[in-house]
């Protein structure tokens, strides 16, 4: 299966099984930079595939979603990181799934992993999301989480990745909600006003309810840099993001915080989105909940070409 588009396929090479291509915006470079110095998510504590596969058996919504895509389908995240979704993902399954990111460190780690474990069924692509270099309409589910508000234009980031997926395919994306991060951005201001000092650190750490887990330390370096250190960042309301889906002929399916205000998985969303009241205290029950706390992702679905919202 061609995954790169064919008038891009001349820029790539092949490095120790990895497709690169050079990568050059310099956003990208920025954010790339930022990630190889400490890729994210670590690996620590995923030493097999089995105890990797846990991430999806143990999350309601990605078990849902892994078991609703089935099998012989094509899945790609945008964004992988270190590629510990997509490789969960492919477990299991005669699936494709194309992990694509721009930093190379990130996606060696999650290369030997596959390695290491047997996983045959994952791609591993270095990419930027605005070289456009995938070929359009080829996945079943276009998976872009925690990445378009770290670029350098997120909206024309989604018209790019939503041309990737099919008539009927599933698009996914999360963003920093306005709202919902509001918990974590006072604490990025007292990190910023003591100067982001060794005690600054320590107090972070007490109030990030996330850094209180019982996590590795590894683990807590590479989330208190990705929420208090990067270097690009912005926030969009739910509205903001469900007119990118209308621009680009994506019809909502549903998101996480829910106009409904119940928690859906994938296969139990029908459309509904409320209205503009319902959305925006869906958005600010974020601040009283786990999504406020760690750091305000909003998730939303949608499906290309498909008219199915429900206002009522």
């Amino acid at each position: 299966m061609k995954i790169i588009k064919d008038v891009k396929r001349p820029q790539f090479t092949n490095d120790n099984g990895i497709i690169c291509s050079k990568i050059e915006g310099d956003i990208t470079l920025k954010v790339s930079m930022f990630y190889s110095e400490a890729p994210f998510p670590n690996y620590q504590g995923y030493e097999n595939k089995l105890m990797l596969s846990q991430i999806v058996s143990e999350n309601s919504f990605l078990n849902d979603l892994k078991n609703h895509i089935g099998l012989n389908k094509t899945f790609i995240e945008v964004g992988s990181g270190t590629c510990q979704l997509s490789l969960a993902m492919a477990i299991g399954t005669n699936n494709l799934i194309v992990a694509m990111d721009p930093t190379k460190e990130s996606l060696q780690l999650g290369k030997e992993f596959a390695d290491k474990n047997a996983i045959n069924n994952v791609v591993f692509l270095n990419s930027d999301i605005f070289d456009n270099e995938v070929q359009d309409n080829l996945f079943d589910v276009v998976w872009c989480s925690g990445v378009l508000h770290h670029t350098k234009d997120s909206k024309k980031g989604f018209e790019i990745i939503s041309r990737w997926a099919k008539e009927d395919g599933l698009i996914i994306v999360g963003v920093y909600n306005k709202i919902g991060r509001l918990r974590t951005n006072f604490r990025q201001l007292i990190y910023k006003l003591l100067k982001k000092s060794d005690f600054a650190v320590k107090l972070i750490s007490l109030l990030d309810p996330h850094l209180r887990k019982n996590l590795s330390e590894e683990k807590k370096q590479a989330w208190f840099r990705d929420q208090y250190d990067h270097p690009v960042e912005r926030k969009h309301s739910l509205d903001e993001v469900m007119n990118w889906f209308e621009e680009n002929n994506i019809s909502y399916l549903g998101s996480i915080p829910s106009p409904s205000f119940q928690f859906e998985n994938v296969s139990q969303m029908n459309g509904y989105k409320g209205t503009y009241l319902d959305r925006t205290f869906a958005q600010i029950s974020m601040l009283f909940s786990n999504l406020g706390g760690e750091g305000g992702l909003c998730i939303v679905v949608g499906k290309k070409g498909q008219s199915v919202a429900k206002d009522k």
